[in-house]
């Protein structure tokens, strides 16, 4: 666990993380969002906004948005549910997940309030690791349920990556996998190459699937 809170310019709090390689991470506890992420050379590997307002209850765009407990539009509550837009907190009981020796980590968690309950009628736990080890930043949700009846929800990490080049990104491990086209009026189609290039505007929406798989960029 880090020893701190720091407050940046902005006013939020927020929590820095290096590791031994000088590959930083800075995280947010409005939102439980990861707004920079560094290698060791200093540079920045997320996208920010230069218009992403900072002012809550707006939405920070940029960085690792979490998406809870509905993602995009695809239920009745605000865009990307209203996870990113809460203030989280030191969790003082995290998950018992065995750390590295050399990592940096926070655990952060967020609970159901009576404003959630009142647009969402489920009671819950968010929790969120996020770790720095030799470069590698590494986010675990744990989600669990304390309310008396069973739920369903949706969960993302919406990940803004900043690329010199867009035609040199390969999306691979989406095969077989069917999606929603944003631009074609959410028509759902199944992803039939091996790997996904970029010579225009996409806005794909992986459908939900059971099993696990591997992405890779």
């Amino acid at each position: 666990m880090p020893s701190n809170i720091v407050h940046g310019t902005d006013g939020f709090p927020r929590v820095i993380l290096t590791d031994t390689t000088g590959s930083s991470a800075e995280v947010l506890l409005y939102g439980g969002q990861v707004v920079s992420w560094k290698n060791e050379r200093r540079e920045e590997l997320l996208f920010m906004s230069t218009k992403a307002v900072r002012k809550p209850p707006k939405a920070i765009r940029g960085g690792i948005p979490v998406c809870f407990p509905e993602f995009g539009n695809f239920g009745s509550l605000e865009q990307h549910g209203f996870a990113r837009n809460r203030l989280w907190s030191l969790d003082s009981n995290p998950s018992p997940l065995s750390p590295s020796n050399s990592q940096s980590s926070v655990d952060l968690i967020l609970k159901s309030t009576q404003q959630d309950v009142r647009t969402w009628p489920w009671r819950f736990e968010l929790r969120l690791r996020i770790s720095l080890s030799d470069g590698k930043l590494t986010l675990i949700p744990r989600v669990r349920n304390t309310d008396s009846k069973p739920f369903s929800f949706m969960f993302a990490l919406r990940n803004y990556l900043s690329v010199s080049d867009v035609s040199e990104v390969r999306v691979e491990g989406l095969e077989t996998l069917d999606y929603f086209d944003n631009l074609m009026q959410r028509e759902r189609h199944t992803e039939q190459a091996d790997a996904i290039t970029f010579d225009g505007e996409v806005r794909h929406c992986s459908a939900f699937q059971s099993s696990i798989s591997t992405c890779v960029f």
